[in-house]
């Protein structure tokens, strides 16, 4: 499993990144399929130093936030409108797109339709349910109910016998543990700053998530991401390793993660 950071950024993309968009790709049929957790922000331009975005196999929303969802709707003019896209009605080609209750309605009504239809002819909707895995091609995607304003999901992509554990955003909470144990990867939200961000229930920082991925046990590697541009990485990067005995690494975009095999 490869793992490309698209997009980084918090809350809003910055001058360096687009908002939260990650392509993992595995072996499948003969090919390689490939599926987005998020499609933030800006993330729909940084996706075609990659591949070209109409090749996409599924999206998967960690939550509905703008930074998490909605160059979705850039996505669809790509694949509706794209010169010499065969267009046959009869056989209409769409992708799993998988998200909280309502995502196809909201993202209706941000495209400007006055209903779903539209998008429904690009994407298949369908809806997570904590920790009721989903398969989407060669990956086993499990939801896991966060801690944040809106309806969230931390993510567990299992391909291969690799493990990736996605936070989205949240703040401390159960959940945690089941999403993290024995991941190869961890992509733990750092929004907050300790000492600076006081809000409850929104967002981790370095040293919080640390704190939940050595809790959970067996994590190869941990990398913040989700560092809004007021952020010095740097102060989260420190935070996080007053608390992780290893590495702490920075999500950066384009960086990519071979996942599989365990480093000597």
């Amino acid at each position: 499993m490869r793992v490309t950071v698209v997009g980084c950024a918090g809350s809003f993309p910055g001058p360096d990144s687009a908002a939260s968009c990650y392509l993992v790709q595995a072996a499948h049929e003969g090919r390689t399929f490939s599926m987005l957790l998020d499609l933030g922000n800006g993330a729909l331009g940084a996706l075609q130093r990659h591949l070209p975005p109409w090749e996409v196999d599924a999206v998967v929303f960690s939550h509905l936030h703008p930074d998490h969802c909605v160059d979705l709707c850039g996505l669809y003019v790509m694949r509706r409108y794209r010169p010499g896209r065969a267009d046959d009605p009869e056989d209409p080609v769409r992708i799993p797109v998988w998200g909280p209750a309502g995502a196809r309605e909201r993202m209706a009504a941000i495209n400007g339709a006055e209903g779903p239809e539209d998008m429904g002819s690009e994407f298949d909707f369908g809806t997570l349910a904590d920790t009721t895995p989903v398969r989407i091609g060669p990956f086993t995607v499990t939801p896991h109910r966060v801690n944040h304003p809106v309806e969230a999901y931390g993510l567990r992509v299992q391909a291969d016998g690799a493990s990736l554990a996605y936070t989205g955003d949240t703040d401390r909470c159960p959940a945690l543990l089941p999403l993290m144990t024995g991941a190869d990867l961890v992509l733990a939200d750092s929004a907050f700053v300790e000492g600076r961000d006081h809000s409850a229930g929104v967002h981790l920082s370095g040293r919080r998530a640390a704190e939940a991925a050595l809790a959970a046990g067996g994590v190869e590697r941990l990398v913040l991401t989700h560092l809004p541009a007021w952020n010095d990485p740097e102060v989260c990067r420190a935070q996080a390793a007053a608390v992780w005995p290893g590495e702490v690494g920075l999500a950066r975009p384009g960086t990519a993660y071979e996942l599989g095999e365990r480093r000597p």
